[in-house]
C-alpha cells in the first residue's frame, strides 16, 4: 500500500493505494493475466500453467474485493431511503463478483480487474476531494466569525 500525503494547513488528507503486491502497471498486468502463445508443452505443464494463471487472477480478484471493503468503510453517510452507502456498495460488489465468478476468458478477467481497481481509486480520490472541500468550507466560516 502506497500513501500520498496532502497538506492543508494543520489537516492532513492520505490517498492511499490498495494495490498489495499487485502489478505497478496496467502492462504488468495485462502480462500477469492474458495467455499467449507458447512453445508446444505436454498436457501436465500446460495444466500447470493454467492453474498458475488461474491462481494469479483469483489472488488478484480477491485482493480487489479485499480493497472494496475496506474503502466502503469511508462511505458511512445514508442514501435517500436511509440505507448507508457502505452497505450498498457491499451488496453491489458481492453482486458483480458473483456474476463474474465462472468468467474463463483471461483478457474479460483482466478487463474487469482493470475495471474495479479504476473505479475504487476513482471513488477514493472523489471522496477525499469532497473531503478537501469540506474542510476549506468549514474554515472559510470559521474566519468569519
Amino acid at each position: 500500500m502506497t500513501r500520498s500525503k496532502l497538506d492543508y494547513g494543520n489537516d492532513f488528507v492520505f490517498i492511499q493505494r490498495f494495490l498489495h503486491n499487485g502489478p505497478d502497471t496496467v502492462e504488468e498486468l495485462l502480462d500477469r493475466h492474458v495467455v499467449k502463445k507458447e512453445k508446444s508443452l505436454d498436457d501436465e505443464d500446460e495444466e500447470l500453467l493454467t492453474r498458475q494463471r488461474l491462481t494469479s487472477a483469483r489472488r488478484e480478484a480477491l485482493s480487489l474485493y479485499r480493497d472494496i471493503l475496506r474503502a466502503s468503510r469511508f462511505f458511512i453517510w445514508p442514501d435517500s431511503r436511509g440505507v448507508l452507502w457502505r452497505d450498498i456498495l457491499r451488496e453491489n460488489a458481492r453482486k458483480e463478483f458473483e456474476e463474474a465468478r465462472f468468467e474463463k476468458d483471461p483478457e474479460m478477467v483482466t478487463r474487469l480487474l482493470i475495471g474495479g481497481r479504476d473505479a475504487v481509486q476513482s471513488a477514493l480520490e472523489k471522496l477525499t476531494e469532497k473531503q478537501r472541500q469540506q474542510i476549506e468550507k468549514e474554515r472559510g466560516s470559521g474566519d468569519g466569525r
